[in-house]
């Protein structure tokens, strides 16, 4: 049964008698969004430029092509593991408690990291050290995905726990120690590419381009909003809401293996601070929504979030500032957000 739009402020009767449109304070309030998203939008954009531009005046050669190469490399496993963490956000909706959040994240890619050091050293080559930590890397959004859409757990308990049982198999695996490894694929990764930018900063804006196009340009894409935003109308529209939001979390384990391999070819072996890197990763991840034109998440403004947050730490050690201070701005991004975001879906609902 098909339903036939109703014009703004029309009739549905079959005489003349108009129907009263909707109130002014309901367009008002549409309007002060609009305005406020434009503002919010404008503001990030703005700060972006203003750190690009402070740090090009006080910093000797910050934009440079081959520190922006560097920034780039650097964010690489940061921004792989924030696009895992948006494509989770866009299917789970915009409630971090009881929708789309992922906090296995940084210790998935911690020890998909170990497995593939560990393989690689014991001798099995780099195509079984990279098929170990992919399937480690899937198992943990395996994992995540029965323990919401089976078991019913939220999101933010299901993945602090698998978090925590991670981070633990992790310490088993590398007795709190770093596992050295080699290999002719690590060292393709660690290396430089055309115009010297590293290989890891062209596997970055590879890996965006295919994630952006498959999310933002097709129906899969299309079909993962429609659940995250809209779950009743998808349900009514035929959707298995609990189909995509499973696939979103074992797209997220597939990016902690793939960030796992990144990691093991830029320290040169597993790492004991996987950890530290999830303040960043929801950070990259949050930030992304601001340079969306609804301020949802979208993978594109994932790299430009990325970006930024690679070019503030970039800026800080180039002045030999302390990282601590960036910690500390990176949580007051999260706060700007989070808090801007949510008055602006109050303001959504109320209009």
């Amino acid at each position: 049964m098909s339903v036939e739009a109703v014009p703004f402020g029309g009739s549905q009767q079959g005489d003349n008698t108009p129907v009263p449109a909707r109130g002014f304070g309901a367009a008002s309030g549409t309007a002060g969004r609009r305005i406020a998203t434009l503002l919010l939008r404008g503001g990030s954009l703005a700060v972006f430029v203003a750190v690009l531009i402070v740090f090009s005046v006080t910093a000797p050669y910050f934009l440079s092509v081959g520190n922006i190469g560097n920034v780039l490399g650097q964010s690489a496993i940061a921004g792989v593991l924030a696009i895992g963490l948006t494509v989770v956000m866009i299917a789970g909706g915009g409630n971090v408690v009881t929708g789309g959040i992922d906090l296995s994240l940084a210790a998935n890619m911690g020890l998909s990291a170990a497995v593939y050091a560990a393989l690689s050293q014991a001798g099995l080559g780099d195509a079984v050290a990279v098929a170990g930590a992919l399937a480690t890397g899937l198992a943990i959004g395996v994992v995540n995905a029965l323990a919401i859409t089976l078991a019913g757990i939220v999101p933010l308990l299901a993945t602090l726990a698998v978090m925590n049982v991670v981070a633990g198999l992790e310490l088993v695996l590398t007795q709190n120690t770093v596992i050295p490894a080699t290999g002719d694929l690590l060292t393709l990764l660690s290396g430089g590419g055309p115009f010297d930018i590293p290989v890891l900063a062209y596997v970055l804006i590879g890996f965006t381009l295919v994630a952006a196009l498959v999310v933002q340009a097709t129906p899969l894409g299309l079909r993962l909003y429609a659940v995250g935003e809209f779950p009743e109308a998808a349900r009514a529209s035929g959707l298995s809401v609990k189909p995509f939001i499973a696939g979103s979390f074992v797209f997220s384990g597939f990016c902690g293996g793939i960030a796992g391999i990144l990691s093991v070819s830029y320290l040169s072996g597993s790492t004991t601070g996987a950890g530290d890197l999830l303040l960043p990763v929801v950070v990259t991840a949050l930030l992304g929504t601001v340079f969306s034109r609804r301020l949802v998440p979208i993978v594109t403004g994932t790299l430009l979030s990325a970006l930024f947050v690679g070019f503030l730490v970039n800026g800080f050690q180039l002045l030999n500032l302390s990282s601590t201070l960036v910690s500390g701005i990176q949580g007051l991004l999260i706060l700007f957000v989070v808090s801007a975001t949510t008055l602006l879906r109050k303001q959504e609902t109320s209009a």
